[in-house]
């Protein structure tokens, strides 16, 4: 399985890179790719929510009614859930919403959504691209030439290049990352899937671990 080098033009190389069979054309696991987005999304939260229950309540502790013979229900102080300002029964805490899974299944996520793009014709390979600056016009030239004008798209970097990076900041549709940054999320995400020439190989290598 291979594919093609396009230039910053869009045009072929000439040039072309192996891909990994077993990474790049695997059956796809739907439910190994559902368990790391959510993952990744319950690692988002913030878990800070709050609401206090009838002990946290600052309010007159005195019994509202005789226990008996009033011939309604039972009261006791005004804290209690039934009156309003009163406490909230069972009410969210603050809690960590992560959790754990193992690399392999990650990997397999991974994996998976890579394949389902092969499929989809949703991956490209580009050729390395250095910015003397930082200069968005260019980037957006690169990223039309390729035919994305309109799609999302996740560029994929060997190393990290300040000047790529910063040139594509203010896209809101292009996310640009490293090969061992990248979660099933972000390839999920992404309508196109574009690799840097030198980021192909180190990609793969990260997977076969």
């Amino acid at each position: 399985m291979e594919l093609v080098v396009l230039n910053t033009s869009g045009k072929e190389t000439g040039r072309t890179v192996q891909l990994d069979e077993a990474i790049f054309g695997i059956e796809p696991n739907q439910h190994a790719v559902y368990l790391e987005v959510k993952q990744y999304l319950a690692a988002q939260r913030q878990g800070t929510h709050k609401a206090k229950e009838r002990s946290e309540i600052t309010a007159s502790t005195r019994k509202l009614k005789k226990q008996k013979g009033s011939g309604s229900a039972r009261y006791g102080d005004i804290k209690s859930p039934t009156f309003k300002g009163g406490g909230r029964v069972f009410g969210p805490k603050p809690r960590d919403y992560r959790f754990k899974l193992n690399k392999a299944l990650k990997r397999l996520a991974k994996k998976s959504v890579l394949s389902q793009k092969m499929r989809e014709n949703s991956i490209k390979v580009l050729e390395e691209v250095t910015f003397a600056a930082p200069k968005t016009k260019e980037f957006i030239n690169v990223f039309n030439a390729l035919g994305l004008e309109g799609k999302k798209a996740l560029f994929v970097l060997a190393d990290a290049n300040k000047n790529v990076y910063l040139s594509s900041r203010n896209l809101p549709k292009v996310k640009v990352l490293t090969y061992n940054e990248i979660s099933s999320y972000d390839l999920v995400n992404a309508g196109e899937v574009v690799f840097f020439e030198g980021a192909v190989e180190k990609f793969q290598e990260n997977l076969r671990k």
